[in-house]
């Protein structure tokens, strides 16, 4: 079939389950071709292509509500939603979204990135559907590890509560992005293993049918009897007893067990689970062969072998480099543990949990109980290491302030993916750490300018005892700088000075340095004497070189990878108001008040404004205005 004319499921409804296995096999076919340009998320659509097929046969979108939990399993839809023809594009700036979004198309009803909202959402399109008096299906989508969500389990307890028709597909692959953990997860194993219990169950009501009734005490024992069966069968029937139907498990890549589940959950009244078995990966050998979540989400990759297509030689990854300082500090202080919601893999803590496995907690996502868990071990004078990516600490907003912050608890924040992350877009972007952490009370907030500052700020942030210290460090690899042998501390609050300047000065840190550095040497050529100051601690500020710039009363501006309100640059705007320097001339470049796209970084900067032209401009123009005044 010519995927590249589908216009919308409709097609798939006269379509017998050959024909849809032979779908399958192109559908599959197609996604590793494209995927090996582009890169994407290839081991979890992989292991859907049936499941989704299934779902738009059985189902009328957009009228049936498909909702795709996290959403990085959406490409299936995608395809057969009419959007093949685009996939050249995908992730890529200007192109194809990796996650579902609304303004591509009317069969995207839910957008999403983080985990564990899907239930949410279907609850509330399920009361609004029952207020409208309308007639329709809403079917989310989640997967065994985003269960483990905090949210996803208030959710199933509120639909249980509700009994609204709702049909619930959990999609168990037995992966999150790592390997599952935790007692949920075991559940899921021991209904894995339950396959007969519907079966049994049906069979047991037949069978009850046929006895000519004996009156009640009958009927209560038939009940007792299935209850018994239930318990016996499955071991801790968890959704049954929080008002689910459930159903399965069923083989989520047989079409004959999908289509009679499927049916059989449309007719059931109130809320239905319906448990099904995939292989992240499926049909691809390397991704299929993967136990550690390699192949969860990958770059291009060569489609024959596997092998991922990587530049050699590159620097370290920013998150090997922190880990591993981590790792190297741990061998000298058993304080020092390691936590991480379900991002082992990641935020590269495999060698951590390898060498200190007694000493390394992945939770599964689970951030605020991830936030909480660290400071629960700072009250006992362990130095936690809470390895987080930015988009993620979002989540746990509540527990850094509420537990950590507010308690001045001695907890190592590593904010994975700060700044711009491209590909990944809106969802991912790890642009408002800054804004919302820079206003609590009690932390300190860091970014280093390269790998080795990085090494030495890992140094310092466990061995610094007043409270909670957060690092801010990029996605990608580090600029491959010489590396210090000896670890030393950074005095927390203080910057330094890369370049010297009379005329203007750039406060930054981080992936903008270079810019920085850049501008100021183009600036020099044009008679404007420009200096750069690493910005390295941005809570708290570095009051008395602040203050000595402020004096010199020279132009300031600041460039930060992170939202402007609230941030960097506002600091630094509240400093000058707050101690009276009201004539001050001050200008910021950052990320604006909008939501960042997916897209290479580069042309994501460019498109914003954030460049070394742009800060060439800017800078001439705050100069001539100091000229003009003087």
């Amino acid at each position: 079939m010519d995927l590249l004319s589908i216009k919308d499921p409709s097609f798939l409804k006269g379509m017998s389950n050959k024909e849809l296995e032979v779908l399958s096999q192109e559908i599959r076919q197609f996604l590793i071709e494209k995927l090996s340009v582009t890169g994407g998320h290839i081991g979890p659509n992989l292991g859907v292509v049936e499941l989704t097929i299934a779902l738009h046969k059985c189902f009328n979108s957009p009228k049936d509500k498909i909702i795709w939990d996290v959403g990085h399993q959406s490409y299936v839809h995608k395809i057969l939603t009419g959007r093949a023809c685009d996939f050249d594009s995908l992730r890529q700036f200007k192109g194809l979204c990796g996650f579902p979004k609304r303004i591509e198309s009317e069969h995207d009803v839910w957008e999403t990135g983080h985990s564990s909202t899907s239930l949410s959402a279907a609850m509330g399109m399920a009361i609004a559907r029952d207020l409208n008096k309308e007639k329709s299906f809403v079917v989310p989508v989640i997967g065994d590890g985003a269960l483990t969500g905090g949210m996803a389990l208030e959710a199933l307890n509120h639909i249980g509560h509700e009994k609204k028709d709702m049909i619930v597909i959990l999609n168990d692959n037995e992966m999150s992005i790592a390997p599952n953990v935790g007692a949920l997860h075991n559940i899921l194993g021991q209904l894995r293993t339950a396959g007969k219990y519907q079966w049994a169950k049906d069979e047991l009501e037949g069978l009850l049918k046929k006895i000519p009734a004996v009156g009640g005490v009958l009927a209560a024992t038939a009940e007792r009897i299935k209850d018994s069966l239930k318990y016996l069968l499955v071991s801790g029937m968890f959704f049954e007893e929080l008002g689910f139907t459930y159903l399965g498990p069923v083989d989520g890549h047989s079409f004959e067990g999908l289509f009679e589940n499927l049916s059989y959950a449309k007719k059931t009244e109130g809320p239905v689970l319906l448990h099904v078995i995939t292989k992240k990966g499926k049909g691809y050998t390397p991704a299929e062969r993967d136990t550690k979540g390699t192949w969860h989400g990958t770059g291009p990759y060569k489609m024959d072998t596997g092998a991922f297509v990587k530049p050699e030689k590159a620097p370290p990854a920013w998150s090997s480099l922190v880990s591993e300082t981590v790792r190297k500090l741990a061998r000298e202080d058993k304080r020092i543990v390691a936590i991480t919601p379900a991002m082992p893999v990641g935020s590269k803590l495999e060698g951590f949990a390898s060498e200190f496995p007694d000493r390394m907690f992945d939770v599964g996502i689970a951030e605020q109980h991830a936030a909480t868990v660290a400071a629960g071990l700072a009250t006992q004078n362990m130095k936690p290491f809470l390895a987080i990516y930015s988009t993620f600490l979002q989540r746990a907003y509540d527990q850094v302030v509420h537990d950590i912050c507010r308690q001045n608890l001695n907890v190592f924040i590593g904010i994975d993916r700060a700044g711009l992350v491209g590909a990944d877009g809106e969802t991912h972007q790890g642009v408002f750490d800054i804004a919302f952490l820079r206003h609590v009370p009690n932390i300190v907030l860091m970014m280093p300018k390269d790998e080795n500052e990085g090494q030495h700020m890992v140094y310092t942030a466990l061995n610094y005892d007043n409270g909670p210290i957060a690092m801010r460090f990029p996605r990608g690899n580090g600029l491959g700088v010489p590396m210090d042998e000896q670890l030393k501390n950074i005095p927390i609050g203080t910057w330094e000075v890369l370049r010297r300047g009379d005329d203007a000065a750039i406060l930054t840190f981080g992936t903008t340095i270079p810019m920085a550095m850049e501008a100021a040497e183009i600036l020099n050529k044009q008679g404007i004497s420009v200096k750069v100051v690493n910005a390295r601690f941005i809570k708290p500020l570095d009051e008395k070189m602040l203050t000595g710039l402020l004096d010199q009363n020279i132009p300031l501006l600041t460039i930060e990878e992170a939202i402007l309100q609230g941030g960097f640059g506002s600091a630094v705007l509240e400093f000058a108001h707050d101690h009276g320097y009201y004539n001050q001339v001050i200008d910021r470049i950052g990320i604006p008040d909008q939501f960042i796209e997916h897209g290479d970084v580069s042309s994501l900067l460019e498109e914003i404004g954030m460049t070394t032209k742009e800060v060439v401009k800017r800078l001439t123009i705050l100069a001539r205005k100091k000229q003009q005044r003087a």
